[in-house]
């Protein structure tokens, strides 16, 4: 049976009470709200079809988000990445939100919010991750609430990026990474750490990702074969990564060389922030470290026409992903007719 009592002269409480179900209790503005919601809930109760989500009222988005960092992003790939958009997502107005309250509306607004700050590719990994983290909680943890990320459109994705840097960028930006030239020219942030200006050099000979160098390890270094063994890869295959013979010198003159451990002990979070502060100083504008893997494929594939060859050396799995990594400048296409 339903009862609706006057609380205040603002605010009135109803009341459900029905054998089989827990008492359910809620406050409303109006008596007439008072009275839909209570009509409509015993409707459920009688048909079998109600759900409780009454805990979902006492626990807000930013505290399933920090559940789902602690217990499930620790065991993937991704955990660092992950982690980051994770405790962005943390900081939201809208994390502040109950779960019975998190609506379509809410998160396409926030979309909208997110469209205008960062590219559509940044906004569909987070609207991803958001409902990964939804369906988990529905799944695992037997949270009864819907997912209103699967019912927002994606917005469309930029095109893939083309950009290489030039030799001159090159130069500058390995000037700037340089610790000897930081001394002379007072700078001293990137000084620090020694492993940037390596780990740049050995992703243009290799064509490598930042993960996977960031994840080799001197046991898996083979000199004598000239290779680096990856046992875990982004695409979750193993691979052997031929070396030339400039970046098998190059690895030999690291100054940590040595049987076990990591090849470049620095972490990713680290690595990219050395590598922004240099590119400040070197005056280059939008360039990533992935794009060095465009530059690395692009020049690889002017040695080995056997597009297998070259996706052995990459390890790109399709012909298209090993396509939209193959850049070449017009004007070096144009040498090659005449």
């Amino acid at each position: 049976m339903a009862s609706i009592r006057k609380r205040s002269t603002s605010s009135w409480e109803a009341q459900v009470r029905m054998r089989g179900w827990e008492t359910q209790t809620r406050t409303f503005m109006t008596k007439a709200d008072a009275v839909q919601w209570a009509t409509g809930l015993e409707v459920e109760m009688r048909r079998g079809a109600y759900i409780d989500t009454s805990g979902l009222r006492s626990q807000t988005l930013a505290e399933l988000l920090v559940r789902y960092a602690a217990e499930v992003t620790p065991g993937k790939k991704s955990a660092e990445s992950e982690g980051y958009r994770l405790r962005a997502m943390m900081r939201l107005p809208m994390a502040r939100l109950s779960l019975d309250r998190l609506t379509v509306a809410m998160v396409v607004e926030w979309q909208d919010t997110r469209k205008g700050e960062v590219s559509g590719d940044t906004v569909v990994r987070e609207l991803n991750l958001l409902s990964s983290v939804i369906n988990h909680a529905r799944r695992e943890w037997q949270l009864p609430m819907g997912n209103p990320v699967e019912a927002v459109g994606r917005p469309s994705q930029g095109r893939g990026r083309k950009r290489r840097p030039s030799w001159s960028e090159l130069r500058k930006l390995l000037r700037a990474l340089t610790p000897q030239a930081h001394r002379a020219e007072g700078y001293w942030a990137g000084a620090r750490n020694p492993w940037i200006r390596p780990a740049v050099v050995f992703a243009l000979r290799t064509a490598m990702r930042r993960g996977e160098i960031l994840a080799m390890r001197w046991e898996h270094v083979h000199f004598r074969e000239r290779h680096v063994h990856l046992p875990d890869t982004k695409n979750g295959t193993s691979r052997d990564v031929p070396l030339s013979r400039k970046a098998e010198q190059m690895l030999k003159r690291l100054p940590a060389m040595g049987d076990t451990g990591p090849v470049f002990p620095v972490t990713a979070d680290a690595l990219k922030k050395a590598f922004v502060r240099a590119l400040v100083r070197a005056g280059i504008e939008d360039l990533r470290f992935h794009d060095f893997r465009h530059d690395a494929t692009t020049r690889l594939a002017e040695r080995l026409s056997n597009v297998l060859e070259l996706s052995a050396v990459t390890g790109h799995k399709s012909l298209n992903m090993l396509h939209r990594y193959y850049n070449p400048k017009p004007e070096a296409l144009a040498l090659k007719l005449d």
